[in-house]
């Protein structure tokens, strides 16, 4: 009697189980496009099978695309990551992207972002990158003045001073003709510049010799560092010796951030630093008591401003020179630009008093071209993108385009960039292809809303320092690429004729014998660190005339 009745309760279990488990599979996100799911996987088995197809450390936003283009290029797909995972879907079109990074009554300063405490040992826990509603306001608010374009272009003879280092190792590079990853190089000019418009601190980034940099610039790389593999976001008790280490070195990087602050705060108290400009003064200016919060509070704001102002600049600019190192025309016309505004004098020191100078912001105004150029560049390469978090039952729902409304309650919702941004249906034929013009003279924004371009985000949400890292890199673009050519070895290297010259496909694209794809180390970032080989430039390059 015992025995049948755990069987029959044991049979019930089972197929209650088991009904849960279909609908969930199968009914619970049906109306949403996606690959057919797995009763026990869900769509990991897909994701597995899309991830054979080529390299298996590419980013997962290339596996993303290739799922995407499987079911035809739906404006939104549903990707069900159970049991690893919360399920999560995918916005690969702008009319949707608007509706989750703008307010709204339910949520003024826009949809929550997903779970980012992974990040903490990197950003602090009073984060603005993690904060929310009224916290994030009042920080956004403190902090706004110090990133408005009429003080940031007030920056311009330290962002100045520290590319001429940047192009005293190039020279260096040239010389010696030493193969070397452009990013690594980059990320320490634009360490230096963050340590320098936000601390004026110098963080002596800017050695060939890592062992030889600044205390705080080797901690930070090595604690950020540990987030350079597919197990970053894995929970503290799957690596606990990872957590250690990374908890370890946070903590002293707070303690050196905290040094820093105490000083300055007491320059400022003594009337020593009532000059200066940069974003830590501006934000302390006033204040009267460093409370243990203040200084909490700001140690984890400048720990973030370093965590999101060198990665994605420093990858941004490497996808430039390699990006301007494969289409003739456009290093061209960007290099006339330059000419025509800073004059034929590519000396570093002319180039410095030049922008240095009280016409120096009109004259980074005037880079027309090659603002069109990075933006391009951030269309096609955007270095991060933006998750998402709404709880179920709130009652979230979008609409498409075509009418169609689904509710995203309990799901990661994932706007990702590198599809919005090479949408077919905005931007043509040409989605796929560098084409800096298209940004010329307002064409694209007049016929196509300014939400199909989100490389730093948009809505409330938007990145704080977007400004700041548009003019940070056209000035540093202005500086280099009239004196140096950039050429690529390994992965991207370009297919030559018979007299060493590139070979142009249809496009004005010199042709890569293999492409340089990009791989998650928390951002976005070229595998190979975008390995170059640097020369100084002397004649305008010829280029063959034959079509692939």
């Amino acid at each position: 009697m015992l025995q049948t009745a755990v069987f029959a309760a044991s049979v019930l279990l089972i197929t209650y189980l088991y009904n849960k488990l279909r609908f969930k599979r199968f009914q619970q996100h049906g109306t949403l496009p996606q690959m057919y799911p797995s009763l026990l996987f869900g769509h990991l088995k897909s994701l597995d099978q899309t991830i054979k197809r080529g390299p298996p450390d590419r980013h997962p936003d290339l596996i993303f695309s290739e799922m995407l283009d499987d079911l035809g290029r739906p404006p939104l797909m549903y990707v069900d990551l159970r049991p690893v995972n919360r399920p999560m879907v995918l916005i690969s079109d702008y009319h949707i992207a608007e509706q989750i990074s703008r307010s709204s009554k339910e949520f003024p300063t826009s949809i929550p972002k997903t779970d980012l405490s992974y990040l903490l040992p990197l950003t602090g826990p009073t984060s603005i990158l993690l904060a929310e509603n009224d916290k994030w306001k009042t920080l956004r608010k403190r902090y706004n003045p110090a990133f408005a374009p009429q003080h940031l272009m007030t920056l311009l003879p330290c962002i100045l001073d520290k590319t001429a280092q940047f192009i005293e190792h190039l020279n260096a590079l040239a010389t010696s003709g030493e193969e070397f990853p452009l990013v690594d190089l980059a990320i320490n000019l634009t360490f230096d510049i963050i340590g320098a418009v936000v601390l004026d601190a110098d963080l002596e980034a800017q050695t060939l010799d890592p062992s030889s940099q600044g205390e705080l610039v080797r901690l930070y790389i090595e604690l950020y560092s540990t987030y350079w593999d597919d197990k970053a976001d894995w929970p503290w008790w799957t690596l606990p010796r990872r957590e250690i280490k990374r908890w370890r070195l946070g903590r002293r990087i707070d303690s050196l951030l905290a040094t820093i602050i105490r000083q300055k705060h007491t320059e400022h108290a003594a009337g020593l630093d009532t000059t200066s400009r940069r974003i830590l003064s501006l934000t302390l200016g006033g204040i009267e008591d460093l409370t243990p919060t203040l200084l909490r509070e700001t140690c984890d704001q400048v720990k973030t401003f370093l965590l999101a102002g060198h990665d994605t600049t420093s990858i941004t600019l490497a996808w430039v020179f390699y990006l301007l190192s494969r289409t003739p025309r456009v290093l061209e016309k960007a290099r006339r630009e330059i000419d025509d505004i800073l004059g034929p004098e590519v000396d570093p020191k002319l180039i410095q008093s030049k922008l240095s100078s009280s016409d120096g912001p009109d004259l980074v105004r005037k880079m027309i071209y090659t603002s069109a150029v990075i933006k391009e560049t951030l269309r096609l390469y955007p270095p991060a993108a933006t998750a998402r978090y709404v709880k179920p039952g709130t009652g979230f729902t979008v609409n498409t385009s075509t009418g169609e409304s689904h509710c995203l309650d309990g799901m990661i919702i994932y706007n990702c960039e590198g599809l919005i941004q090479r949408d077919p249906a905005v931007y043509g034929e040409s989605a796929s292809y560098f084409k800096p013009e298209r940004w010329l003279d307002g064409a694209f924004e007049k016929s196509n809303p300014p939400g199909a371009w989100r490389p730093f985000e948009r809505g409330p949400r938007g990145c704080i320092g977007q400004d700041f890292a548009m003019i940070e890199l056209k000035v540093i673009v202005a500086a280099t690429i009239r004196r140096f050519e950039f050429n690529k070895v390994g992965l991207g290297q370009l297919t030559l004729d018979e007299k060493k010259l590139p070979v142009l496909d249809d496009h004005g694209m010199a042709v890569a014998r293999s492409e340089v794809y990009n791989t998650r180390q928390v951002n976005a970032k070229p595998v190979d660190g975008m390995r170059m080989r640097v020369s100084k430039a002397s004649l305008r390059p010829e280029t063959s005339t034959g079509n692939i």
